[in-house]
């Protein structure tokens, strides 16, 4: 994997308007993992990459009235099969953490790269997930030498009580044994 002019090689690119600058002189410094499903535990679908580009509709189902309106992105996706979606290039606000505070640093979208898994809090992941995702964070590590394995977080340890994603589903030591 290689990383040219802010994207991933490898990722499928659909471009996201749901991104903006990052302040000047900020280095990229933090790597946040996520998951998402939509509707809520269910996988494959166009869904998510609708609401990363403000195309879902919120007559698609039920549960989607409250999120359609919302202007959100994340850099990648890593469906379940394993494909690699890309919105944002990484150079690149994406609009991923919400109100957030990383080791009493505020605003972590500023600092941070946010990516998806295609999946629940309480749902096993993948194992192509966990692969391609350490793949990915390598490859971003060496490109962005201030990540590291201690800068690796879940949205829910920069969102306590707001966010409870990757979950308890997500398998922190298998994932952390890989990236050796």
């Amino acid at each position: 994997m290689n990383i040219q002019q802010g994207w991933l090689d490898v990722a499928v690119r659909c471009p996201s308007p749901n991104c903006d600058d990052r302040p000047r002189n900020v280095d990229i410094d933090l790597l946040v993992i996520h998951n998402i499903s939509l509707p809520a535990g269910h996988f494959g679908g166009p869904y998510i990459e609708q609401l990363f580009t403000n195309c879902l509709s919120a007559e698609s189902h039920e549960s989607f009235d409250v999120i359609a309106p919302l202007q959100v992105s994340a850099h990648l996706l890593i469906r379940r099969d394993g494909t690699i979606i890309q919105f944002v290039p990484f150079y690149r606000r994406a609009w991923h953490a919400g109100v957030s505070n990383w080791q009493g640093r505020e605003a972590c979208n500023d600092f941070s790269i946010g990516i998806e898994l295609e999946g629940a809090d309480d749902i096993p992941y993948e194992g192509i997930q966990y692969q391609r995702l350490a793949a990915v964070t390598r490859t971003l590590m060496s490109c962005y030498l201030k990540l590291t394995p201690r800068t690796i977080t879940g949205h829910s340890d920069i969102a306590p009580g707001r966010k409870t994603d990757p979950g308890k589903a997500f398998d922190w030591n298998y994932y952390t044994s890989l990236l050796a």
